[in-house]
């Protein structure tokens, strides 16, 4: 028995053991895309490219074939390839280290620490690349998960292992939205991915939305909009590996993605280097492919939940654009943010007439119901009546909705904002839709 932990240390560094060698040689390096003449690999697996300028060799994925030749995506910059260059298999595909010590901790996109803090204490290494949860494998237990946000709390209540997509064009608060619930999500640890941000963005997004107090309880992974696309690929399939990691210990993770348009641009780029056809406004066949075998491995599981809330940066504010028309029909609701809202100093600028959770009638009582689609009701009534009460040509008395909501509306404007910092119970939610609602 005293064998027992120095037996299991072994058993997990057996995995990253590389027994056979296998090598091949660069013959032509275009684009974005490195053609070798070998060596045999098959699609998804990671090689090292050794070159005369760097110490380090540098990673690539295996993207194709093109007759004889192997198509590889290098993770980093192509300076210093040459023809001749060595081509390493490395037998299997990207592996990141994982256990407790993530929490706090911020990685770049192939899961490698950059923060400064050392490297990571790893209880095992994960496949990037896993599959979604067999349907059967899903438990149907659902419960409200509070927010700590109001106008989703109270209107659009989120599950334990539910999908939502937030919505939005550029400058309207997602970091922001995203921030907020970081911090007071009822979860028991937060993966947020940062795919495809700039540079300053993800560091504003870690110092002033997530703070001290968020990023505690949270692992960051970080590929910004510099890096290439792979790595902004990978960096997606890297907080999803750790999101699982923590669920399969049997706790509530909340899965934060800012965003599934940078991921999709990431895949259309490698798509079309591969020499993939553009279809759909540019985007190739696989990006399609790709985002419900992504978004699919968040849910609910036999252990655990992967509660995932995932931003669509939409062109033009444009919502029905591929991107975010196939994100959609993929998760299990969406929230959408409004530029007019947040022209009103309305934040979070969160338009809940066009918002929808499709596992709220199943998490919420039957009074918390009835005050949300009261609450619904008026800001319907009084959104279709505004022209007409902006510019005096209601006339008081006319229609007893519209003069219910002219009184209320106040009310509700108060409720649905939110001051950045500002946290509310679900419990208190829940009590001021009521005091709305009641006449």
């Amino acid at each position: 028995m005293a064998k027992q932990p120095r037996l299991t240390r072994y058993s997990r560094l057996l995995p990253q053991l590389e027994l056979n060698k296998m090598y091949g040689r660069v013959e032509e390096a275009v684009g974005l895309l490195v053609q070798s003449s070998g060596p045999p690999v098959r699609v998804g697996e990671i090689c090292r490219i050794r070159t005369s300028q760097s110490a380090q060799p540098m990673l690539a994925e295996v993207v194709g074939f093109k007759g004889e030749r192997v198509m590889l995506m290098p993770m980093g910059d192509l300076s210093g390839i040459q023809p001749g260059s060595v081509v390493e298999a490395t037998g299997r595909p990207l592996q990141i280290p994982v256990g407790p010590g993530l929490v706090g901790r911020i990685l770049d996109g192939l899961g490698r620490p950059i923060d400064g803090k050392g490297e990571i204490q790893a209880e095992e290494w994960r496949d990037v690349n896993a599959y979604p949860p067999l349907p059967t494998e899903r438990r149907r237990e659902y419960f409200p998960m509070p927010l700590g946000i109001r106008a989703i709390d109270g209107l659009l209540t989120c599950a334990f292992g539910q999908r939502i997509g937030i919505f939005a064009g550029s400058g309207v608060g997602k970091s922001t939205l995203l921030g907020m619930m970081a911090r007071n999500a009822a979860s028991d640890v937060n993966v947020i991915g940062l795919i495809g941000e700039r540079g300053r963005e993800a560091l504003d997004f870690v110092e002033k939305d997530l703070g001290p107090e968020g990023l505690a309880r949270s692992v960051l992974v970080v590929a910004t909009s510099d890096q290439p696309a792979v790595c902004r690929l990978k960096g997606a399939f890297v907080a999803f590996a750790i999101a699982e990691y923590f669920r399969d210990q049997g706790k509530n993770v909340l899965l934060m993605m800012d965003s599934v348009t940078r991921f999709a641009w990431a895949q259309r780029e490698i798509g079309l280097s591969a020499g993939e056809p553009p279809t759909t406004r540019g985007y190739t066949p696989s990006v399609f492919a790709l985002l419900p075998r992504l978004l699919e491995r968040a849910g609910i599981a036999e252990r655990g939940t992967i509660t995932g809330l995932f931003t669509v940066l939409v062109d033009g504010d444009d919502m029905n654009e591929p991107v975010a028309d196939a994100v959609r029909s993929i998760l299990d609701g969406h929230i959408v943010l409004s530029r007019k809202l947040a022209a009103r100093n309305h934040y979070p600028a969160i338009s809940v007439l066009d918002s929808v959770s499709r596992l709220m009638p199943e998490v919420v009582t039957p009074e918390h119901r009835a005050a949300a689609s009261d609450i619904r009701d008026m800001l319907s009534v009084y959104t279709d009546a505004e022209d007409m009460i902006n510019i005096g040509a209601y006339v008081s008395g006319s229609n007893p909705k519209i003069d219910r909501a002219i009184r209320k509306i106040d009310q509700i404007n108060a409720f649905l904002k939110q001051e950045t910092y500002e946290h509310c119970d679900f419990n208190e939610t829940i009590e001021m839709m009521k005091s709305i609602s009641g006449d």
